[in-house]
């Protein structure tokens, strides 16, 4: 199991600093675009997270709050319904809006609204996968640091939907403001 819980760590770490790498580069793409940033310029940002991340929450990495095999089973659920999740979210997405390319290099990379597939149901599907599967990983080990880095995300996860919002109105105007009239943003209705 320490293996297991070691990957648990880790998986958590990359998915807490989704947020904070976004906030890092996203509210800041003009400074960025004006120093013709490429991904690999800003991608070690999200990295050099980890880092801190893991230092940070490496005293408390074997700390459980329990153990029991019977949570493993609805934490399946949710790591495979992450899975799921992003299957469908890559669908209609290219790699480069997933990475920011088409952020940081408009000119290069065409800009568009998508709003098949899965995100007709849910705007934000990526963010959904990425709490599957934190909230998964976090139930079926029992870790401390995960609940820990689980609720890092939730807070700074909301500040950076909020933002993205503000940035997605900004770019497609109506489009956009129609769309997140009918389509929930992280949890999909009924």
């Amino acid at each position: 199991m320490h293996v297991v819980y070691t990957v648990a760590w880790l998986i958590a770490i990359v998915y807490a600093t989704i947020p904070s790498y976004w906030l890092l580069v996203h509210p800041h793409i003009e400074f960025w675009r004006a120093r013709k940033a490429r991904l690999s310029r800003v991608g070690p940002l999200w990295v050099m997270l980890w880092v801190v991340a893991g230092l940070i929450t490496w005293p408390w990495r074997t700390i459980t709050l329990y153990r029991n095999a019977s949570a493993w089973l609805p934490a399946a659920m949710l790591i495979f319904s992450g899975l799921y999740i992003y299957s469908q979210a890559r669908r209609e997405f290219t790699a480069d809006q997933v990475f920011g390319r088409s952020e940081l290099e408009p000119e290069r990379h065409q800009q568009r609204l998508n709003t098949r597939g899965i995100r007709a149901r849910v705007r934000h599907p990526f963010y959904l996968g990425h709490l599957c599967e934190l909230i998964g990983w976090t139930l079926g080990t029992g870790l401390l640091v995960l609940y820990a880095l689980t609720l890092f995300a939730i807070i700074t996860g909301a500040v950076m939907i909020k933002a993205e919002e503000r940035e997605l109105e900004a770019r497609f105007g109506d489009e956009y403001r129609d769309y997140q009239e009918r389509v929930p943003a992280i949890l999909p209705r009924p």
